[in-house]
């Protein structure tokens, strides 16, 4: 009697089987080496059906030994192409014809294999698939307990759960016996069959080392070496079930969401209970005659059946989107949005005309709204945004109403400085709480004090402005820079005497352009002038700036250099050492002082002051020299 049994009859152990019971004592049992190549590589790939399969043909090994059986590896095997087709047929098409031209009977466990091999004239024996590990309940379950919100298990360490109430979630050992990995391996095995074949779940995903499981409202997440540095099993389940009745502002955020279509950011802590909100905000919304889906990755929401739970669509959010938009929903519910890819989704879905409501991790209500820039443009955040709710042990801790309008910030003066100011406020008390928008071509946020005016806060304008200063000098400056803030519009900047020249510009240029950028008066003092009352004067001369560098210099020529304007640098190579201080000048005019570096070069970053000057006198063919500093 010749056998040819496929790739599923090796996996089930169904040969061996055989064997033992007598069926198939002094059969020739022919292994076609297509199956032996598909074991091999799915045993390379960390599945564990490649490494049952392979101990089934050890086993086979031992019985052709003992002269129970013959065993022969015959046929063609796969190449790397036919396996990567494996789902397709084709390696199923070449164990049916190692049967074929054997004269022998085909053994499976896989229907579609059975009857092709039948249509095609081949005896076949089929027999079911054997369901190893499957239980009807999760193996784990006993762990739970009413208060128990999450399990956490790894092999050579104690069982742990998260128990408590929302908010007070306690990290505690749930049982003193570590955790051996024979018991890990069952366990893992059984989640993920079970989820395979229980129509109450699903494998959310599934990659070398990682399945992700759903079953039933419990979210497994089941990791394997090398991705892990052990078996670890991860299960949660939410333990509250809420409705909209049972948070403050119920009222106001029932009239809100039912007045337009809104975006809305849900944001909180880790367990802090963001997607019990979010659903029972969908439920709100379904029971309120809007149309209601979900977007998640995994999906773990416990919603009602009228509301669609949709996942990745090829792995890609962005494919679930364009679906959505097909589909039409008045409401989209996105949960977990993280990465920069989906908050780009979920600003196309609301720009679209959709209602999104996402959940955002934060540790404040201000750093949801925040995730928002950079990803998008600033001025369209209240368009995609207008409501922001924070989650904070279970409860509706903060709501903001985030707008837009043009006016002068809180905390600078001039009325030329007006610009599009994004305002959070307080829902409840409409009060502004923080204030964003572009200064000196940075995105800044600015919290707010009662009286709608900036904060004494290290995220102040006046931080900002104390920065921007700072930064715009010692691109300039050799030495040290101090800033002193005067009120919301006046600053004293103290460097060193020789860098008064340079910091000041030519008449006064400098200075002028940082001044009218910043909204700030500035006033620049040497260091000798800083203690006490700082001292006589303010280191300008009559005409309000430096008198000491800014005309034409004496009758010293100094060596003519010729400048060289690289992708990041201007560069002059001059007659000195390194470590010596030298004035670099226009057709005799002051333009800065500069140390001399290593190489003889004096280097100059592009887009700062000094190196726009020397630009434009290298463009306007003056000439550049360098002299000693005096």
């Amino acid at each position: 009697m010749n056998v040819v049994p496929d790739t599923s009859a090796v996996v089930d152990g169904r040969v061996s089987e055989r064997v033992e019971d007598g069926t198939y004592e002094a059969a020739t049992v022919l292994v076609p080496e297509a199956v032996v190549g598909e074991l091999e590589s799915q045993a390379n790939d960390g599945l564990e059906s490649g490494w049952d399969g392979l101990s089934e043909l050890k086993r086979l090994a031992d019985y052709a030994d003992e002269g129970t059986i013959e065993l022969e590896y015959v046929g063609e095997r796969a190449d790397g192409d036919a396996r990567s087709r494996a789902h397709e047929g084709d390696v199923d098409a070449l164990i049916r014809e190692v049967a074929d031209e054997r004269d022998a009977t085909l053994l499976s466990s896989d229907i579609v294999q059975a009857e092709v091999a039948r249509a095609k004239g081949i005896d076949v024996e089929y027999v079911e698939p054997v369901a190893r590990g499957v239980v009807d309940e999760l193996p784990i379950q006993d762990f739970f307990t009413d208060e128990t919100m999450s399990v956490h298990l790894k092999t050579g360490t104690k069982p742990k759960a998260k128990r408590g109430s929302l908010g007070e979630m306690r990290y505690v050992t749930i049982d003193e016996e570590p955790t051996s990995e024979e018991q890990m391996d069952e366990w893992a095995t059984a989640i993920v069959d079970l989820a395979r074949q229980s129509s109450d779940g699903f494998i959310e995903l599934s990659d070398d080392g990682m399945d992700i499981v759903q079953f039933r409202n419990y979210r497994i997440a089941v990791a394997r070496p090398p991705f892990a540095d052990g078996i670890e099993v991860t299960a949660v389940r939410p333990i509250a079930k809420t409705t909209l009745d049972d948070y403050e502002f119920a009222d106001e955020l029932r009239e809100r969401f039912a007045e337009r279509k809104r975006g809305v950011l849900i944001s909180g802590s880790p367990g802090a209970g963001k997607s019990t909100f979010a659903q029972a905000v969908a439920e709100f919304l379904n029971d309120n005659d809007y149309a209601v889906k979900t977007m998640e990755k995994p999906r773990d929401l416990q919603v009602g059946p009228e509301i669609t739970q949709y996942g990745a669509l090829g792995g890609e959010m962005e494919n679930t989107a364009d679906s959505l938009l097909l589909v039409r929903p008045d409401y989209t519910i996105y949960d977990e949005v993280r990465k920069t890819n989906d908050f780009e989704v979920f600003s196309d879905m609301r720009m679209a005309g959709v209602g999104m409501v996402g959940v955002v991790h934060a540790s404040r209500a201000i750093d949801a709204l925040q995730r928002l820039v950079g990803r998008v443009e600033l001025g369209m955040i209240p368009q995609i945004v207008d409501t922001v709710v924070y989650i904070e042990a279970g409860e509706v801790h903060t709501v903001y109403d985030v707008t837009t309008e043009v006016k002068v910030p809180a905390g600078l003066t001039a009325e030329d400085l007006a610009r599009p100011v994004i305002q959070v406020s307080d829902f409840e008390t409409g009060r502004p709480e923080y204030e964003i928008y572009t200064f000196n071509r940075q995105v800044v946020t600015v919290p707010l004090n009662e009286d709608g005016g900036e904060a004494e806060s290290e995220t102040g304008v006046g931080r900002i402005a104390k920065q921007e200063i700072e930064r715009e000098i010692k691109s300039v400056a050799h030495g040290h820079v101090d800033v002193e803030l005067e009120g919301n519009d006046q600053a004293i900047v103290y460097v060193s005497e020789g860098d008064i020249g340079t910091v000041i510009g030519k008449g006064g240029g400098r200075i002028s352009d940082i001044e009218n950028r910043l909204g700030i008066e500035i006033d620049v003092r040497t260091h000798d002038e800083k203690p006490g009352g700082r001292g006589g004067g303010d280191g300008r001369g009559a005409n309000g700036r430096s008198d000491g560098r800014g005309g034409q210099v004496g009758e010293e020529r100094g060596t003519v250099v010729t400048p060289e304007i690289t992708s990041r640098h201007v560069v002059i190579d001059v007659d000195a050492g390194v470590g010596e201080t030298v004035e670099v000048r226009a057709d005799g005019e002051y333009l800065f002082t500069a140390t001399v570096g290593r190489g003889g070069e004096v280097q100059v970053s592009r887009g700062s002051a000094i190196a726009e000057e020397l630009e434009d006198a290298i463009d306007r063919k003056r000439t550049v020299t360098v002299v000693p500093a005096r």
